[in-house]
């Protein structure tokens, strides 16, 4: 079955490169159902991807008005990607993506996902060298990502592993790197919140597989987790990328069922 929904959708109110009609019009000629925008919200010390309070109130007015001129050709749905340590408020979108792109470490936001020698940099400046203790402060964040942000989905798990391809910074099979996803996942299963996988990396060229590992979904499948797929998308030609590989991965893991948006809340579909 071909996946016609996504959920995880950047425009340019945050760092997308398209605006969210050019977006809904692309999903249609694709096909789609339901197409979810999750625009990036306001961190107070890093205005450089999300969007401010006021862009965020002008996003929230387009997508409504937007789900009422494509009324009946395509269900759309205003939500929000609320990181860790963002502050905008969470009541009055339709879902809410929780995610963590930051660690914070003796005063400073050091970004996951921007570059790996930031990564590299801050290892040895906050941790002497062990990457490892940067992981763990990693998992240890998004342990709590759920209580913190009201998450309805749990985004990109591992995103500290974006410039890791080949394990090029830290061994994924390292029990500390183990215990410390382990741990994470432990506290957020009872949640009941889906875990994305999420193919972003892939389209952007830093991944040859999805967000979350295939070892990871393994053990969220063996701990009773459940799935949503998205293409974290930044721009509409990638808005069902790599949609085929992530539901080939979540059945090699056993998952016959993923989660999706509705009017009434999150509900499972067959893969």
């Amino acid at each position: 079955m071909s996946i016609k929904k996504n959920f995880h959708t950047h425009t340019t109110y945050c760092d997308g490169k398209n605006t969210p009609e050019e977006t809904v019009k692309a999903a249609i000629a694709l096909g789609f159902t339901a197409l979810g925008f999750s625009g990036h919200a306001h961190t107070p010390f890093d205005l450089s991807y999300a969007m401010s309070h006021a862009a965020a109130d002008k996003y929230y007015a387009e997508i409504n008005a937007l789900k009422a001129e494509y009324c009946g050709r395509i269900e759309l749905y205003c939500g929000i990607e609320q990181d860790y340590y963002s502050d905008e408020p969470v009541t009055r979108w339709d879902y809410v993506i929780g995610s963590v792109h930051y660690v914070l470490k003796n005063g400073e936001y050091i970004p996951v996902d921007e570059t790996a020698q930031i990564l590299k940099d801050a290892a040895i400046k906050h941790y002497g060298g062990d990457i490892y203790k940067l992981v763990e402060d990693y998992f240890a964040t998004v342990a709590d990502v759920v209580g913190k942000t009201n998450a309805d989905i749990i985004g990109h798990f591992d995103l500290i592993t974006k410039f890791n391809e080949g394990e090029a910074m830290f061994s994924e099979s390292d029990p500390r790197y183990v215990d410390a996803y382990r741990a994470a996942l432990i506290k957020l299963i009872p949640y009941n919140k889906p875990f994305e996988i999420n193919t972003g990396a892939m389209a952007r060229g830093y991944r040859s597989a999805p967000y979350p590992s295939k070892q990871i979904l393994q053990d969220i499948y063996n701990m009773g987790g459940s799935i949503a797929i998205s293409s974290d998308c930044h721009d509409k030609a990638a808005l069902d990328y790599g949609f085929d590989e992530a539901a080939s991965l979540a059945k090699s893991c056993g998952f016959k069922r993923f989660m999706v948006i509705t009017k009434d809340g999150l509900k499972s579909e067959e893969l």
